[in-house]
């Protein structure tokens, strides 16, 4: 491609509302342009990504026996309306009608429409199990669109769907599907982890997320320091400590007066303790039933693993303060476990192993001091409730947890038959009884992984694309074009490296020698070769982005160097 005519603007300066690199390098290298907030075009550069990073996932997903198909982005709500969704999944689904005032939806995800078309064209055990994908433009009304593609409103996503006659024939294609993205994010040149995680808004168990490890990653991994094990922060389990009173003499609970004393940090001043003394308590209205949450101090409610113990409730939420008055008589802040009746008690693991502990008296001004909850609170039940936090042992016994940053490019869900028992998706069985096909959902954000390539493979010059997924594998320049040496040699070498099969971006502007090595900088290519001043002797400058190692090679070993350079 002669860069002459190439649609490739470069802009010097970092535009002032892009906060994270890939959202500025892709901007500056002419990668995509921004058409409204959270909207982008993405220019031939940026297109030419996404085709290798399409190409990638296709070979992964077909390599497994998935099916490629393309589905509509225009939905019917009424397949909505069968799953139960189309009000449960909130205002990022972006709705419309048509003339005749029928109501459709933009394609958030697909398990609607793909269950009602394999509902309607498999009827036996015969044909499963199959799986289909498809890599398609989705839409969601991000509140806050941000970091550029990474989190927009109109996005590119390989989604895939299986369905399978047995729980056992998901566990196998759940395992196929996650063993391919792992190929599929190692070939992108990424660092990722996979990661435990949890179903949300699409349902289902047995999830797992693939994350990119950066810094400006939306999501907290935590991970083992001496094994495998790897999770989001949001459900990861906490492995459980045995409570050891032995060492400690148990004291008689006592009243003290604490007044304006509400939050932990100022209990521990107050009466002058650790938090690792406190206990905290928070009233939850879980389909308006009072439920007490207890923790230690030093931690902090997990709303998601409280759901996970109530899989049915349509509502979790905090109490107000009139309901905490209501059914605990004081407002919060003073509320504790004693003596309180006809309302379930639920404590993180980590309260059993409080010995002389802190809580709120449910009296105003008044907090328990020598607490231990397994004396002085009765029908008390044990859960995993809080967040995980580093330095704890790690739930696999092996090691301690740390905390990494994550871009989630990839998610992957047994679904079970949550779709197709609503849309009514069955089989006959061997024995020609109806059964609901049991699915799993699979997806890839290709824009997001684009981004998230761009985000660990730059330096301060412009992007280091990993030769798998580069727009073009050389960047030929011809130093100054009025020179007719070095004019007719960039001819010559750019006819000659294109029939050797090299995607080559050809610089053919009169432009500045400058201006063209910044600009191929920026662009990140793996291997630049500049015809410069020796060009009347056969030699070019042959330099490696990555390493940023120069070389002056003959133009008869042009061949060889290039392609030891790029198998390195």
């Amino acid at each position: 491609m002669r860069q002459r005519t190439y649609l490739s603007p470069t802009l010097r300066d970092i535009p002032a509302d892009a906060e994270i690199k890939s959202h500025q390098l892709m901007l500056r290298a002419g990668l995509i342009r921004q058409t409204a907030s959270g909207i982008y075009s993405y220019l031939p550069l940026g297109k030419r990504v996404l085709k290798k990073v399409e190409e990638i996932i296709r070979k992964e997903m077909d390599a497994t026996g998935a099916q490629e198909v393309l589905m509509p982005a225009i939905q019917p709500a009424e397949l909505w309306e069968e799953s139960g969704r189309l009000g449960a999944y909130g205002p990022e689904l972006m709705r419309l009608q048509d003339r005749h005032e029928r109501d459709f939806v933009l394609g958030a995800t697909h398990e609607e429409v793909i269950t009602s078309l394999v509902r309607d064209d498999i009827k036996s055990y015969k044909k499963l199990p199959v799986n289909v994908y498809q890599i398609q433009t989705k839409y969601r009304d991000e509140r806050r669109p941000r970091f550029g593609v990474l989190r927009s409103r109109e996005f590119i996503m390989k989604d895939a769907y299986s369905f399978d006659t047995s729980k056992e024939g998901l566990d196998e294609s759940y395992k196929a599907m996650y063993e391919a993205y792992k190929r599929i994010f190692s070939k992108c040149g990424l660092d990722f982890r996979a990661v435990e995680a949890d179903s949300g808004a699409i349902g289902g168990t047995d999830t797992h997320e693939f994350m990119v490890l950066s810094e400006i990653g939306e999501d907290t991994i935590a991970y083992s320091d001496a094994s495998d094990f790897a999770a989001n922060i949001e459900i990861a389990p906490v492995k459980a400590v045995s409570a050891n009173h032995n060492e400690q003499r148990v004291l008689d609970v006592e009243k003290k007066e604490t007044p304006n004393v509400k939050t932990i940090e100022e209990v521990t001043a107050f009466l002058n303790v650790d938090a690792t003394q406190t206990i905290k308590s928070l009233l939850f209205m879980i389909d308006e039933e009072p439920v007490l949450i207890l923790v230690r101090g030093d931690h902090e409610v997990n709303e998601i693993k409280i759901s996970h113990l109530y899989p049915g409730a349509q509502s979790i939420e905090l109490a107000t303060i009139a309901q905490t008055n209501e059914y605990l008589g004081c407002e919060p802040g003073f509320i504790g476990p004693l003596q309180v009746k006809d309302i379930t008690i639920i404590a993180d693991h980590s309260v059993q192993t409080i010995v002389n502990g802190i809580c709120g008296a449910n009296d105003k001004d008044y907090h328990y001091i020598n607490v231990n909850v397994e004396r002085d609170v009765s029908e008390l039940k044990y859960a995993d409730i809080r967040f995980i936090q580093e330095g704890d042992p790690s739930p696999d016994g092996k090691g301690t947890i740390r905390f990494a940053r994550g871009i989630e490019v990839g998610h992957v869900f047994k679904l079970g038959t949550k779709y197709s028992e609503a849309l009514g998706a069955s089989f006959l069985n061997e024995q020609g009884k109806a059964e609901p096909m049991i699915m799993g959902c699979y997806g890839i954000g290709v824009s997001r992984t684009v981004a998230a390539i761009v985000e660990q493979n730059h330096d301060e010059n412009g992007i280091v694309w990993p030769k798998e997924v580069s727009p073009f594998d050389l960047h030929l320049i011809s130093i100054n074009m009025k020179d007719d040496t070095q004019s007719q040699l960039g001819e010559q070498l750019y006819s000659q490296l294109r029939e050797m099969n090299y995607d080559v971006l050809y610089d053919d502007r009169p432009e500045r020698a400058g201006v063209k090595f910044k600009d191929s900088d920026l662009f990140g290519l793996p291997i630049r070769i500049a015809i410069g001043k020796r060009a009347a002797e056969q030699i070019v400058e042959v330099k490696v982005r990555a390493t940023g190692e120069m070389l002056e090679v003959k133009i008869d070993e042009l061949e060889s160097t290039i392609k030891q350079l790029i198998e390195k």
